[in-house]
């Protein structure tokens, strides 16, 4: 008799990527190797403890040893909550008991900047790169569902900030693909179930259900009032959206990063009549590129800053200097776009 549904799926999809990490780093020949010599190649799971992550952690430790991969964990301790060190030191205990090796709690300060939500994402990803880095991973696995997708879809939505931040997350994605998410084709439940039946204790965090933070609203009050209204199936649709939304941004990515070299004169300004006439999804991705390699912070740009940075090739009425992140000034200048710092 096989593994309940749930497991197997999991397994699975862990075993999918596993595939792909060993496939990429075989063709990545010039790269560095990610693994000490004579070593086989070591995949870490972020583990909050919670069931998302702890699925994962199973299917990894189940999965691993097969392919010859090593397997190892981390869990990333906020201290946003009392006994957050007790819960991290518990999560390493179960992960351990699964026999991965290395595993490694890693405590972090959470700052302000962007928000509780960003401030503590951005906290776990330079621990992550961090702990990916001192032990040489050839890949992170993160326990991201199909359900956190649509979340993230209804997110940039709602932010308006166009096609890209429509596309959600991607299933490969950081420094040199560092990161992977092997569960975005399943929804959380059969996470959760899998841990259920093979007996996994796991944690839920309270801030899932605190409706001070966006998302758990939209978690527990938005996407069921959605799926009330228009049926269930809003989950997968949105996830598919992801899906086509990224392949459009990707294809307009490369359209801009090709087209703009020709747009700049012999100086490396950007023509105004040449941006011009460019498509606007184009022209406004060729602008963005423009204004993150004068040194605006990639996270703290958004898409009305962009809009009024092409209100300067398309409704050009004399207006002055455009004031962006990072103390970066956009100004129309002799028909050129002149971009710069400080």
């Amino acid at each position: 008799m096989g593994p309940h549904p749930a497991v197997a799926a999991i397994r699975l999809a862990v075993r999918r990527v596993l595939h792909d990490v060993l496939t990429d780093r075989a063709d990545n020949s010039s790269a560095v190797s990610s693994a000490r010599a004579g070593e086989p190649p070591l995949v870490l799971v972020a583990c909050s403890g919670g069931a998302d992550s702890m699925a994962l952690a199973s299917a990894l430790a189940f999965e691993a040893p097969k392919l010859s991969v090593r397997a190892g964990a981390v869990t990333v301790d906020h201290g946003l909550q009392a006994g957050s060190a007790l819960r991290a030191a518990e999560v390493v205990t179960r992960l351990r008991a699964m026999r991965l090796d290395p595993v490694e709690s890693v405590a972090v300060t959470v700052g302000r900047e962007g928000g509780p939500e960003a401030a503590a994402r951005d906290a776990r990803y330079a621990a992550l790169d961090a702990a990916a880095e001192r032990h040489r991973a050839a890949a992170v696995l993160l326990g991201h569902t199909r359900d956190d997708q649509a979340e993230t879809v209804l997110l940039g939505l709602a932010r308006g900030s166009g096609t890209r931040s429509l596309s959600g997350m991607a299933a490969v994605s950081g420094t040199s693909g560092r990161y992977r998410r092997p569960f975005l084709q399943l929804d959380r439940q059969t996470a959760r179930k899998a841990c259920l039946v093979q007996s996994i204790p796991v944690w839920d965090d309270p801030h899932n259900t605190d409706p001070a933070y966006t998302r758990s609203r939209l978690r527990h009050e938005g996407l069921p009032a959605l799926e009330k209204a228009l049926g269930k199936g809003v989950v997968e649709a949105l996830a598919r959206t992801a899906q086509l939304s990224r392949d459009d941004a990707d294809a307009l990515d490369t359209w801009a990063a090709n087209v703009e070299e020709s747009v700049q004169d012999d100086s490396g300004q950007l023509r105004c009549a040449k941006l011009y006439v460019l498509p606007p999804a184009v022209r406004r991705r060729v602008l963005r590129r423009a204004v993150i390699a004068a040194g605006a912070p990639a996270g703290s740009l958004f898409a009305r800053h962009i809009e009024e940075v092409d209100r300067l090739i398309t409704g050009w009425r004399g207006q002055g200097a455009i004031n962006l992140p990072g103390r970066v000034e956009a100004r129309r200048q002799g028909g050129r776009l002149v971009i710069r710092q400080g």
